[in-house]
């Protein structure tokens, strides 16, 4: 039987419903119909609360942008005990999210999702994006404003490592992996900071 609109909290049953989706069949793997079979409602009850597929989608991808946040806040700590080491915290923080949410990660990053098109997902994305930036900022602070590459670009170079070592290596796209992923994405990064000079060089 239909649990229909007296679901009780359907809207966030239907999250729950797309995680599990997304784990079987991939962010772009299942239709708004398939979530509300999941969930055990009408597909008419789905409409009252998410326009369309893209719509769920967004707000997987908003609660999880809410929990990545937060986790790299935490990470970041405003630079403690060190700029540097806060930094690279921030690094496993980003690991450690997309093994424990692999539905909310894929929601986010792989649905093909444009966070504009979404305001209240734009909004916590940027939220997320802006831990990385100051703390992107605050570890260049040293360096001479002629040698400082723009935060952003430190910010978004470190996302795509990151993002890299999380779909080659943490979820087995790339086969094996040579070396565990926290292992790899924090030598990558030391390669990374030793380049611009924040990090002496290796004896």
């Amino acid at each position: 039987m239909k649990r229909g609109y007296h679901h009780g909290n359907l809207r966030q049953a239907l999250v729950e419903a797309a995680l599990a989706l997304i784990a079987e069949k991939g962010p772009q793997g299942f239709t708004l119909s398939e979530a509300a079979k999941t969930a055990e409602v009408t597909p008419a009850a789905v409409y009252r609360h998410f326009a369309g597929r893209d719509d769920l989608l967004a707000e997987v991808a908003r609660q999880g942008f809410d929990i990545f946040a937060a986790l790299m806040e935490y990470a970041w700590a405003e630079g403690q005990p060190s700029p540097i080491a806060a930094f690279e915290a921030t690094g496993r923080a980003y690991l450690a999210f997309a093994r424990r949410y692999p539905g909310h990660y894929q929601a986010m990053f792989e649905s093909g999702l444009q966070p504009a098109d979404h305001r209240d997902l734009a909004a916590v994305a940027a939220k997320a994006r802006d831990v990385m930036d100051r703390a992107a900022q605050a570890i260049t602070a040293t360096l001479p404003e002629t040698h400082r590459p723009p935060a952003t670009m430190i910010s978004a170079h470190i996302r795509a490592l990151s993002h890299g070592v999380v779909e080659l290596y943490l979820r087995g796209n790339g086969g094996g992996a040579p070396f565990p992923p926290e292992d790899l994405l924090e030598s990558a990064t030391g390669i990374y900071l030793r380049g611009l000079g924040l990090l002496p060089p290796d004896r």
